[in-house]
């Protein structure tokens, strides 16, 4: 069904991002995942760098926060077997790199939070935090967290 449904919205899923560092990219503990911060790589590599601000502008952030949705999707789906198992998304958080005086890190989450929508649809729904960051590992624009509740 959800695989209907990226399909249908032209979405592929990654290969899921193996981490670089001592950390599990998925943990599972009684019905909900907690999916490590995903930033937006593709083939993966992170492909966009910098502040959004100044040297990223608004709607590249934004793409870059959806492929941290497919990015962290791609992990759900390889620690609980398939996407149809998701219950409801609980939580969305996101770090956004900012440069001074930049304060629209909430319409970079929208992003996010609209595709998710369109993928789940009202088990979609989420509390949210966009946080703007002075710096994010590997000089990347966005870094996105979520939290899952899932089927056992």
């Amino acid at each position: 069904m959800i695989n209907q449904r990226l399909a249908r919205l032209g979405l592929v899923l990654p290969q899921a991002a193996a981490p670089s560092f001592k950390y599990t990219p998925v943990t599972l503990h009684r019905g909900v995942a907690y999916v490590a911060g995903q930033l937006p790589k593709v083939d993966g590599e992170v492909r966009v760098f910098g502040k959004v601000g100044a040297d990223v502008d608004l709607e590249t952030a934004r793409s870059q926060a959806q492929v941290c949705v497919l990015q962290g999707l791609a992990c759900l789906r390889d620690a609980i077997g398939t996407l149809d198992q998701v219950e409801q998304v609980l939580r969305v958080n996101g770090y956004v790199a900012s440069a001074s005086g930049f304060n629209d890190q909430p319409k970079v989450l929208d992003a996010a939070s609209e595709l998710l929508l369109q993928i789940f649809e009202e088990r979609g729904r989420h509390a949210r935090s966009a946080v703007g960051v002075a710096e994010l590992p590997r000089n990347a624009a966005v870094e996105i967290e979520f939290t899952f509740a899932y089927r056992e």
